[in-house]
């Protein structure tokens, strides 16, 4: 897959240049670039075409094997104390001293999946299981949002760096947003099944055919909260 990238605290620079971080970075490049619109057809078709009308379970699921099979810790707490260990206390995927989260939930969400990668890397009166120093957001752009028959209230890539600005106080690690492509070949046409219930299917297109249909309107606003 192809992808965007926006830095907040100079995120992209220092994993691109501690060598601290080259190795992982360029491990996360490999791994998201390593996803092919075949593999997606594929796990769309034989896994969740018939209960699922977008692509968000299934790039969870590719996302999932690849950096589960590369070693990263998944569902990784981020304190130690039971009463705080449940799923929203935990990280989507950690690896030695970074935190990502795969993020293709409601845009409600969006603050707190921000706030995450603090929450891992700062210190805590609650005692920490875990102990990063910065965080990767992968989410969608407005482009894979339509193409992959996302719903209209996800947080995408663009609604993700709106709000850097205003929680720059609050968000006082160096985090970066990966905003996914949409694919080049085919986009996820959303229909009615026989229990009136809305699925989605495969329809491959030319790529030219996909950038014309996929143009984004910036004039539309970035916070439609109703869903499909």
């Amino acid at each position: 897959m192809k992808y965007r990238i926006h830095s907040h605290r100079f995120g992209e620079t220092i994993l691109k240049n501690d060598e601290e971080f080259k190795e992982i970075w360029t491990e996360i490049h490999d791994i998201i670039q390593s996803i092919s619109d075949d593999d997606i057809i594929k796990t769309f078709k034989e896994k969740y075409a018939e209960k699922n009308k977008s692509l968000s379970s299934t790039l969870n699921d590719l996302f999932k094997s690849e950096f589960v099979r590369r070693g990263w810790a998944s569902e990784s707490p981020i304190f130690q104390e039971g009463e705080y260990r449940e799923n929203v206390w935990r990280l989507d995927f950690a690896k030695d001293n970074l935190s990502i989260e795969v993020a293709f939930n409601h845009s409600g969400t969006i603050a707190w999946n921000l706030l995450k990668p603090v929450l891992a890397s700062e210190l805590n009166h609650v005692k920490k299981a875990i102990q990063t120093k910065i965080g990767v957001i992968i989410c969608a752009t407005q482009q894979l949002q339509r193409a992959g028959n996302f719903d209209n209230a996800i947080g995408t890539f663009e609604k993700y760096v709106h709000h850097l600005k205003p929680l720059n106080n609050q968000l006082t690690v160096p985090i970066v947003i990966l905003g996914l492509e949409a694919p080049e070949t085919f986009k996820v046409e959303e229909y009615v099944n026989a229990a009136n219930k809305k699925r989605g299917r495969i329809e491959e297109i030319y790529t030219t055919r996909l950038d014309d249909d996929l143009l984004v309107n910036y004039d539309d606003p970035l916070f439609e909260e109703e869903l499909d």
